[in-house]
């Protein structure tokens, strides 16, 4: 395991049992509890965050927002890469990652599936993926055009999901009867599951730390529940010189935190990325994370 730079230390507008870190380049370790275990209500987790900077993790709450059977059982399988953005400025689409996503895929991948639900011109958005994917050395499937998606699910060797509005991406899931038949694909069958933006949100626990408006209504928040915390992608540190007067991602995050049972959020700011593999995560990419901690 690697060494961990994590130095935990409350914000200094922030209530003191939420408490904050800087995460780059690290490592980390978490353990799923028992059936029926985890810590009791108001309970502050053991001095491992959940997530990096330690070799054995705290547990997460018992009581959670999400079926326990879907993400509490140890996946040894599961194989991830989340990542925050689609585009840094001044590059192209995705060419940030793609040193990541060649050595995630690999070569036993041939063919991806994508799912373009995010944005509402699928054509256009299927488009600019294939042509990504193709000077990568990968052939891409749009799931859209296909008539019958759960059955290319079923096939699929890879899935990519792309970034979007989250609301509009989960409930078109939803209306497909998609979910049950990815979470198959990911934690049973080893499929690896790449993710951007909305994609990463919805590998987590829930979609209610996206930063996006809610235009449709998904007939739930719960996501896929790859891992056991919420994400929430483009963070952005608070301004201390600004005259903006709306609330920061670290306030609204805090929100979120000041109900009961919520889990950790990690902080993706753009250019970073996630890499899962089993019950291991890894941080990537040119930026650092910021991990809240409720």
């Amino acid at each position: 395991m690697a060494k961990s730079n994590i130095v935990h230390s409350p914000h200094p507008r922030t209530p003191a049992r939420n408490r904050l870190s800087s995460v780059g380049g690290s490592a980390a370790c978490w353990d799923q509890p028992p059936p029926g275990g985890g810590t009791s209500r108001g309970a502050r987790p053991r001095a491992g965050p959940l997530v990096f900077g330690c070799r054995r993790a705290g547990r997460m709450p018992s009581r959670l927002p999400i079926s326990p059977a879907s993400i509490m059982a140890s996946q040894p399988s599961r194989r991830l890469l989340l990542v925050s953005n689609s585009r840094l400025y001044g590059e192209g689409y995705l060419e940030h990652c793609e040193q990541q996503m060649r050595s995630f895929f690999g070569g036993k991948v041939n063919r991806v599936l994508f799912i373009p639900y995010a944005l509402y011109d699928r054509d256009a958005y299927a488009k600019t993926a294939r042509e990504k994917f193709e000077t990568l050395g990968y052939g891409l499937d749009s799931i859209h055009e296909s008539s019958d998606p759960v059955e290319a699910i079923r096939k699929s060797e890879a899935i990519f999901v792309g970034g979007g509005n989250t609301f509009r991406l989960l409930k078109t899931l939803y209306d497909l009867n998609l979910i049950p038949e990815i979470r198959e694909r990911v934690l049973h069958a080893g499929v690896p599951y790449m993710g951007s933006s909305a994609g990463t949100n919805i590998a987590t626990i829930s979609i209610n730390t996206t930063n996006d408006m809610p235009i449709v209504f998904p007939p739930s928040l719960e996501a896929l529940g790859f891992v056991p915390f919420n994400i929430n992608p483009h963070y952005l540190d608070p301004d201390v010189n600004s005259t903006h007067m709306g609330e920061t991602r670290e306030a609204r995050i805090l929100q979120y935190h000041e109900e009961p049972h919520t889990p950790p959020v990690l902080g993706l700011r753009e250019g970073s990325i996630l890499l899962v593999e089993g019950n291991k995560a890894t941080l990537l990419g040119r930026s650092k994370a910021r991990l809240f901690l409720s």
